[in-house]
C-alpha cells in the first residue's frame, strides 16, 4: 500500500510540469500539404498564439516525415523574384500576440520527404520553441487547401493540435 502511494505521489509529481510546460503557447488550424503527390519536400502551416506575457521565438522544428525539417519564409531578391530561405533565427511570437505560418510567408519546410504526404495522413511535428520548449502537434495533411488571403478566422472551433503532455480525446 506505502508503495502504492508513493508511485502515485511521483507520477502526480513528475506529470504535472508536462502538463504545465506549454500554456503559454497555443497552435490553431495546423496543416501539413505538398504541392504534387511525387513531391521530395512539403510544408507546414499554422497559427501560433503566444498567451504568455514575455514573447518566445520558434527555433526549431522536426519531423521524422524529412530528412530535414527548416523554418523559410519568403524573401524578394533585387529582382523581384520571391524566393524561399531558410531563418536560421526563428520567428518571435510576441507576448499576448500570434504569427501565422501561411502559404507564402513564413511556414516549416519538409527538406527529403521519406514518404508521400497523401489526403487525410496525419504528420507528426516538434516545435521547439527558445521559452516553452518543445510542443508536439499532430496536424492533417490537407493538400486540397486553398491559399489563405492573411489571418484566421477566430469565429470557428479550434483544434489546438499539441500535446500538453495528456489526452485531450481527440
Amino acid at each position: 500500500m506505502k508503495r502504492a502511494i508513493l508511485a502515485a505521489i511521483a507520477a502526480t509529481t513528475f506529470a504535472a510540469p508536462a502538463a504545465l510546460a506549454h500554456e503559454g503557447v497555443h497552435v490553431i488550424d495546423p496543416y501539413a500539404r505538398v504541392s504534387t503527390p511525387t513531391s521530395a519536400s512539403g510544408a507546414a502551416f499554422m497559427v501560433i498564439d503566444n498567451h504568455g506575457h514575455a514573447d518566445d521565438r520558434l527555433i526549431a522544428a522536426h519531423s521524422d516525415v524529412a530528412e530535414r525539417v527548416e523554418l523559410h519564409t519568403h524573401e524578394e531578391d533585387a529582382a523581384g523574384v520571391m524566393r524561399m530561405i531558410h531563418v536560421e533565427e526563428g520567428f518571435v511570437i510576441p507576448a499576448g500576440g500570434e504569427i501565422a505560418l501561411d502559404r507564402g510567408g513564413k511556414h516549416v519546410m519538409f527538406l527529403g520527404l521519406n514518404r508521400p504526404l497523401e489526403q487525410g495522413d496525419i504528420v507528426s511535428v516538434t516545435l521547439v520553441f527558445e521559452n516553452e520548449g518543445e510542443v508536439i502537434v499532430e496536424m492533417p495533411v490537407d493538400n486540397e487547401r486553398g491559399v489563405s488571403h492573411g489571418g484566421h478566422d477566430h469565429g470557428h472551433d479550434h483544434d489546438h493540435g499539441h500535446d500538453h503532455g495528456h489526452s485531450h480525446g481527440n
